[in-house]
C-alpha cells in the first residue's frame, strides 16, 4: 500500500467565502468525488482546513501499489474544471483507529 497526504489548493484566499455560482457546483461535484473515494476505501479522511491565511482541503489516501494518486486526483471534478490544484505529499505509513 502506498499513503499520502493531499492538499487541494484553491485559486485564490479567499475561495471559499468568494466562490461564483460555478465554482458552488464544482466545490459539490468536488465532495461527491471525494466520498465516494471514501466508500470506496482510498481515502481514510477529507476535509476543509480553515487556516485564517487561506483554506483549503486535506485528504488522506491509501492506496494499491499499482496505483497512481495523480490519476486519482486528476479526476476531482475541480481539477478538470480547473480549479486549483493538488499537492502530493507520500506518507511512510498511516495508522488509523479500528
Amino acid at each position: 500500500m502506498k499513503y499520502f497526504l493531499c492538499k487541494f489548493i484553491p485559486p485564490r484566499a479567499d475561495f471559499l467565502s468568494t466562490m461564483s455560482a460555478d465554482e458552488q457546483e464544482g466545490m459539490k461535484q468536488h465532495g461527491m468525488y471525494l466520498d465516494k473515494l471514501l466508500a470506496q476505501g482510498l481515502i481514510v479522511a477529507h476535509g476543509p482546513v480553515m487556516d485564517p491565511a487561506g483554506g483549503y482541503g486535506v485528504s488522506l489516501f491509501q492506496i494499491a501499489d499499482d496505483q497512481e494518486i495523480t490519476a486519482l486526483t486528476s479526476g476531482d471534478p475541480l481539477i478538470r474544471q480547473g480549479i486549483g490544484h493538488y499537492e502530493h505529499h507520500p506518507m511512510l505509513h498511516l495508522k488509523t483507529r479500528a
